[in-house]
């Protein structure tokens, strides 16, 4: 399965669960650590694990391997490892406080309607 596939189902996967400002940011030759961050925010904990859940479950439905989860019980920030794909679900106050896009500002944004659709 390529990368961009599992963009697509850890993508959609978290806009099912209604996740708020879904960006991707393309993190190939500024991050050695993976080649694409999904960052999405949560209103609530419950919201917040819903997303993660489903970003799991559907990985999971799909062969794709997860790495590593961690902050699921906390609800404040949940970040999935798929591999060269993480992806990160924020409570709302701590997506603003870390800001995420505003640090890796350098990698560029994927078009998240080419992927939703």
């Amino acid at each position: 399965m390529s990368e961009k596939d599992i963009v697509s189902i850890a993508a959609k996967a978290a806009d099912d669960k209604k996740a708020e400002e879904l960006t991707i940011l393309d993190m190939k030759g500024v991050s050695l650590v993976a080649d694409y961050f999904i960052i999405c925010h949560g209103n609530s904990e419950k919201q917040v694990q819903a997303i993660a859940r489903e970003v799991k479950d559907k990985a999971n439905e799909t062969g794709i391997d997860i790495r590593r989860l961690e902050g699921f019980e906390e609800a404040r920030w949940v970040l999935i490892d798929l591999g060269d794909v993480i992806v990160h679900v924020f409570h709302r106050d701590e997506r603003i406080y870390y800001n995420l896009e505003r640090l890796w500002g350098d990698a560029p944004r994927v078009n998240i309607q080419e992927i939703l659709n």
